[in-house]
């Protein structure tokens, strides 16, 4: 095994040779299987582009009809009314940890800038606040970790299986970045968590079949193996978060039933994979504009209520969607706005069944677990609402047409400035970046661009100027936005040269990139 990336402070204590033999022995025996299920995805992706449909698949209908149930909730996953999500840098960890959520999403993907030293510092940074040596200090102000049991459970999102990690590599080739974010995190932390009565929890991204959760619940197998660790120590919810997924709920939580720990709503990539699936079929499944696509349009709400209704009839738990406002200290009339937004989505969500659901900021918290408390009391899930009521079609599921909405040139703008703005952060090294009172992450970036492909590859025009959607024209946005954002303090020209250039390759090239983070991790360092 070769690291190619620098050995900074104290990455010997993360990089041992033990653990990149952990690493090793992984990729070893599960890259191929992982090379062969990407390769899935494209035949996949060729069918539906060919007039192909999503369907539930008829080859698994044994296991949606048969009596099983996922194994019963771990130890710090009993409650998780309310869950933050961010990055795993020092400040957030701290932060996360000491919010008051249930339970903390330990980022290295969405959210994070897969920089060398991001990756690597992570790790150093939850081994460090699992042994409580963490610290942190900035603008005179010191931050601590409370009390272990007023600290939130730690649950480890690595990347997804398309993602590499070029800075590792294992005979020649590089090593898969889950792989890579699992086995470090598994093998310095798993033992300190089942010592804190915990365990190792993952969150599990970008799955778009069964057989990738398989390949999952392989490697969780096997890992418990080598380490010496109980078979079904470690617990992962999955994020139905693509499109295919929608379709295989159950058999994705059978597939995981000794280590499932449930599914979430990943709604931002779920309305980014609807496009990226059917972005060549014509109106049929065309979106408007992002910020008017609500969890209310008739098949985002299919979505959802199949979600609770699968997770619970198998004795899982069902984690509603990210609610994304930064509360500002200085604009008291927006925050009484968007919180608002914010109670009526977590009401909503409480009310369908959900058990829990994700903040973006600490400040949200409160909010969030005062709406679960008045549906949840003293329970520490609502697992009993078996939601016999819901019966959900894989039309209903399809129907991306019913959603109401516009495509106007303010909505075409925001998307430029959003992606801009977005990948000048990602590439400056932070993966959460905060724009326009909204934690944005990849995912926000990833509809941003894809509906401006979609817009110009489907002739679409502009409901308020009547103004064709073609590469013209969001290259003279891309212009008139870029020149806004020039006149920002802050400004940082290299960095938006390079996203510039980066939203025209993934927005305007004839050619649909997969994830826009694959053409920007090639250009980092």
């Amino acid at each position: 095994m070769e690291i190619t990336g620098p050995m900074l402070d104290r990455f010997d204590e993360i990089l041992t040779p033990e653990a990149l033999g952990f690493v090793a022995a992984l990729q070893r025996e599960f890259g191929d299987r992982r090379l062969e299920l990407l390769e899935a995805r494209q035949a996949r992706q060729a069918e539906l582009s060919a007039g192909g449909m999503l369907d539930f698949l008829p080859e698994t209908k044994q296991v949606r009809e048969a009596d099983w149930q996922v194994t019963p909730p771990a130890p710090g996953l009993e409650d998780r009314r309310v869950e933050i999500t961010g990055p795993v840098d020092k400040k957030m960890t701290i932060n996360a940890l000491n919010s008051g959520a249930k339970v903390w999403l330990a980022d290295f993907e969405d959210a994070n800038s897969p920089l060398w030293e991001n990756c690597v510092n992570g790790h150093l940074n939850l081994r460090d606040a699992l042994d409580r040596t963490i610290d942190f200090e900035s603008g005179g102000k010191a931050y601590a970790l409370r009390p272990d049991g007023e600290l939130a459970t730690v649950v480890v999102r690595p990347r997804g299986w398309h993602l590499d990690e070029k800075h590792a590599q294992v005979d020649g080739r590089p090593v898969s970045g889950s792989l890579f974010d699992f086995a470090l995190y598994f093998f310095h932390c798993a033992q300190r968590q089942i010592d804190k009565g915990k365990g190792p929890y993952f969150y599990l991204p970008k799955i778009e079949s069964h057989l990738e959760a398989r390949l999952w619940n392989d490697v969780f197998t096997r890992a418990q193996e080598l380490l010496g660790i109980p078979h079904g120590t470690i617990r992962a919810t999955v994020l139905i978060e693509t499109y295919p997924a929608a379709f295989e709920m159950e058999e994705i939580l059978y597939e995981l039933r000794d280590h499932s720990a449930g599914l979430n709503a990943g709604r931002w990539d779920y309305l980014f994979s609807v496009i990226k699936k059917f972005r060549t079929r014509g109106r049929e499944f065309l979106l408007p504009e992002r910020n008017s696509v609500t969890m209310t349009a008739p098949f985002m709400r299919a979505y959802t209520e199949l979600l609770v209704r699968t997770c619970h009839k198998r004795g899982a738990h069902a984690i509603g969607g990210m609610a994304a406002f930064i509360p500002s200290r200085r604009d008291p009339e927006v925050n009484a706005v968007a919180l608002e937004k914010v109670r009526a989505d977590k009401t909503r969500e409480s009310g369908d069944g959900f058990d829990g659901s994700w903040v973006a900021h600490p400040d949200l918290v409160p909010v969030c677990r005062e709406v679960f408390d008045g549906v949840l009391g003293s329970r520490p899930n609502q697992l009993d609402r078996l939601r016999e009521d819901v019966s959900v079609s894989a039309a209903e599921l399809l129907a991306v047409s019913e959603t109401p909405g516009q495509i106007t040139e303010t909505g075409l703008r925001n998307n430029v400035d959003v992606g801009l703005r977005y990948l000048a952060a990602w590439m400056g090294g932070q993966g959460a970046a905060a724009i326009h009172n909204l934690m944005e992450d990849a995912a926000t970036a990833e509809i941003s661009r894809s509906q401006i492909w979609q817009w110009i590859h489907n002739d679409i025009t502009l409901d308020d100027t009547g103004e064709q959607v073609t590469k013209e024209l969001v290259e003279r946005v891309i212009s008139e936005e870029l020149a806004k954002i020039a006149e920002e303090p802050g400004y940082d020209e290299g960095l938006y040269g390079q996203a510039t250039a980066l939203f025209k390759e993934v927005a305007l090239d004839d050619d649909f990139a997969e994830f826009l983070t694959l053409p920007a991790y090639a250009q980092m360092p």
